[in-house]
């Protein structure tokens, strides 16, 4: 190999699909499992460990064929709220979405509270955003106050 020359390891790009960036490597396999790709047979690439400026090190998720719902990128908003979301059409990105919680969310957190009624009756959960950073989210239903170290993922 000449002196200053660089091997690089290639991702290959995908036709059509998304392509979630700006992860903290250390939540990436818990936004894998939000979108549950475990039987999904299209092309999906995770990089790990990359050097990024705003993060120290950041991991990407490509998946080929597959679009998020807005209760995905809400999630993955949880874990990762500097992620950008690119949907990717014919090997372009036609929308870059920095991902961004909504002032209340839906049946998307499950409340900390074991006495709420969300954990023990059928009935969604209401959380109103008080703070996204850092992350405080009100139970709608007990008035629990949740910090990120509290909120589990429904």
């Amino acid at each position: 190999m000449k002196q200053g020359s660089k091997k690089e390891l290639k991702v290959p790009a995908i036709k059509d699909g998304t392509v979630i960036d700006h992860i903290p490597s250390r939540v990436t396999f818990k936004v894998m499992r939000i979108l549950d790709l475990r039987e999904f047979n299209q092309a999906i690439s995770v990089a790990l460990n990359l050097k990024s400026k705003a993060l120290g090190k950041k991991g990407i998720i490509k998946v080929g064929n597959r679009f998020l719902t807005q209760d995905e990128v809400n999630k993955i908003a949880i874990l990762a709220p500097k992620a950008t979301v690119n949907i990717i059409k014919d090997y372009e990105v036609k929308e870059k979405i920095n991902v961004d919680l909504p002032d209340e969310i839906h049946n998307i957190i499950k409340c900390s509270n074991p006495k709420c009624i969300t954990n023990n009756e059928k009935v969604k959960t209401s959380f109103s955003i008080l703070s996204k950073t850092p992350l405080q989210a009100l139970c709608n239903h007990c008035e629990r106050v949740m910090e990120a170290k509290d909120i589990t993922l429904i």
